[in-house]
């Protein structure tokens, strides 16, 4: 797999996508009410704060990262200083930690904020476009490309991300007009994934979709109703995996554009699975049969 970059964005295309929903849930039958975003998030204002001891280890060791300060309670301190000892030998410039209490640090961070005793302020990531990621994977087979569409929910979003860095994903696409910022909560769940698997921004999914088919990849679309299981299905060595919203799943002008359709097999216990555990089954299956015909 080609060098992930450390760079997030969107592309400049100004068509707008039709905004017509689907009627399934990533994984099943039936609409459900979508899961909305936990607080108001920030697209890069440069205030933009980070906590979590894997976000914020991980934004340390990111030389493209910017961090403006650094606070940590005395417990975690020497944690952040460690990295920070090794960001300093490999000459990534870094702030030097403040000391504070819990208290004044959750002050600082949005309520609720699960922080570890720590947190980073940032700068945004350096923009990230499609071309850039297809020009980077031209020569590279198997290949990975993951496109959320319509997921609001920072954590689920986050939480894919997460799933992306573990799988192999290159990049992870969003719409820009129904996705959420870049905020600590999202890089809380991505668990340090925010820094090293591309999070790119478009306008239009189904010209994206395009462009990538134009590189010789094959899309592959989640869906309850398909015939076909992710555990059956011969994946694509250039595949990206288009998952649905958490509410209503797949538009159908996004469906439309899939070259295949599966289903994750379960029992009917349970009728469907949310964004995130559906993007980590279908990934894991494609990793498995990647590694499997590699060895």
């Amino acid at each position: 797999m080609a060098k992930k970059k450390h760079r997030h964005g969107k592309r400049s295309d100004t068509r707008s996508e039709q905004s017509i929903d689907g009627e399934h849930d990533v994984n099943g039958k039936g609409a459900r009410r979508g899961l909305k975003g936990g607080h108001k998030g920030s697209r890069g204002d440069g205030q933009d704060w980070l906590f979590g001891t894997h976000a914020v280890l991980a934004a340390i060791e990111n030389p493209d990262r910017t961090i403006r300060s650094l606070l940590a309670t005395e417990d975690a301190r020497p944690v952040m200083d460690a990295a920070l000892s090794v960001a300093k030998d490999e000459e990534i410039n870094r702030p030097t930690s403040s000391l504070v209490e819990r208290s004044a640090l959750n002050q600082q961070l949005p309520d609720g904020a699960v922080h570890q005793g720590m947190a980073a302020q940032v700068a945004p990531l350096e923009e990230c476009f499609l071309e850039d990621i297809i020009i980077e994977l031209k020569d590279v087979s198997p290949a990975l490309v993951v496109i959320i569409d319509q997921g609001t929910d920072p954590r689920n979003v986050g939480s894919v991300m997460r799933s992306a860095a573990a799988f192999g994903a290159a990049a992870v696409l969003v719409q820009d007009r129904h996705s959420p910022g870049t905020t600590g909560v999202l890089a809380k769940a991505a668990s340090g994934a925010l820094e090293t698997v591309p999070l790119v921004r478009v306008k239009n999914l189904s010209r994206s979709m395009d462009q990538l088919k134009e590189a010789e990849f094959w899309c592959v679309g989640l869906d309850g109703e398909a015939k076909e299981g992710t555990d059956s299905l011969d994946w694509p060595q250039r595949t990206v995996l288009v998952l649905g919203s958490e509410g209503k799943g797949l538009r159908r002008m996004v469906r439309e554009h899939c070259d295949i359709l599966a289903r994750i097999p379960m029992t009917p216990a349970m009728e469907s699975l949310n964004l995130s555990n559906a993007a980590a089954i279908a990934m894991y299956e494609n990793y498995r049969q990647k590694l499997a015909s590699s060895s």
